[in-house]
């Protein structure tokens, strides 16, 4: 009986100390995680702008960063999320502002027209993207040598424009942006990859201006990539952007998952990173 329970006994012990390593295993594989945000005030000239932070603050390592520009409608919810995503995968993430402290448009009306002033002027857009980036670039937390530019929309047209002007950044990805420019001799500036992920049935981006970007790119000897998906249009990734196709603007669910895999893939490869999920 005494023999039994012995035996009893460390079974359960052996029970209790595989439990006790396979736990300590995983805590092992996943590192402590606390979000940090931070609104961060910075300047371009006269002008006075107001980014979003955010990174894992349990571990104090340099890390590669990620800069992020918003849509038409300004630094707003969604792409404080998109922000806050990056940082749950390891990233410093930077949410610039290209409009400025306090204008934030309420409709597409003012959203277009605060648009327009950089759309117009590619200089003071890339001088005003530059200036999140410096601010991203000064982070204790950032890895100088790999930051990435990502941008929806109106900012996917930053990001592109970032790189025409020689920016020292790793690679920049482009959600749903416009694909045109004033200055495509420019190319020739990009040290960057590039990688566009584009709804095939975009009707503000269609195929004539696809076509002279991928021709752009072509003739500058551009490290690039365009990913089409199809059924799918404009502002693919935001859920706030309705359901319906037919008006142009619409979320896909399927397309919003498969260019955030495509984004992490690429990070896995220009940030030299075992998984494209964490860095």
């Amino acid at each position: 009986m005494n023999r039994r329970r012995y035996l009893l006994s460390l079974a359960i012990a052996l029970v209790f100390a595989v439990v006790w390593a396979v736990n300590a295993q995983a805590q092992l594989r996943t590192p402590p995680f606390h979000l940090r945000t931070q609104v961060v005030e910075y300047q371009h000239g006269n002008t006075t702008l107001e980014g979003y932070l955010a990174y894992n603050d349990a571990i104090r390592s340099k890390r590669p960063a990620v800069l992020v520009v918003h849509e038409w409608t300004g630094l707003g919810p969604y792409v404080r999320r998109r922000t806050e995503q990056l940082a749950k995968m390891g990233y410093v993430a930077f949410a610039a502002d290209m409009y400025g402290k306090g204008i934030r448009p309420k409709n597409p009306k003012e959203a277009a027209a605060q648009a327009q002033i950089y759309r117009s002027n590619r200089q003071l857009m890339r001088t005003r993207i530059k200036a999140g980036l410096a601010q991203l670039q000064q982070q204790q937390l950032t890895d100088s040598k790999r930051i990435a530019a990502i941008g929806y929309c109106f900012g996917g047209t930053t990001v592109l424009e970032l790189a025409r002007s020689g920016a020292n950044v790793s690679g920049v990805v482009s959600f749903h942006g416009g694909l045109d420019t004033p200055n495509p001799n420019d190319a020739k500036n990009i040290k960057s990859k590039v990688l566009v992920l584009h709804g095939a049935d975009d009707p503000l981006v269609p195929t004539p201006q696809v076509l002279a970007f991928q021709d752009e790119m072509r003739q500058a000897g551009v490290d690039w990539q365009l990913v089409s998906y199809g059924g799918t249009v404009h502002s693919f990734t935001n859920p706030d952007s309705g359901n319906d196709p037919a008006e142009g603007v619409a979320y896909n669910a399927q397309s919003d998952q498969r260019s955030l895999a495509a984004m992490k893939l690429f990070f896995a490869e220009i940030f030299n990173l075992k998984s494209g999920h964490t860095a």
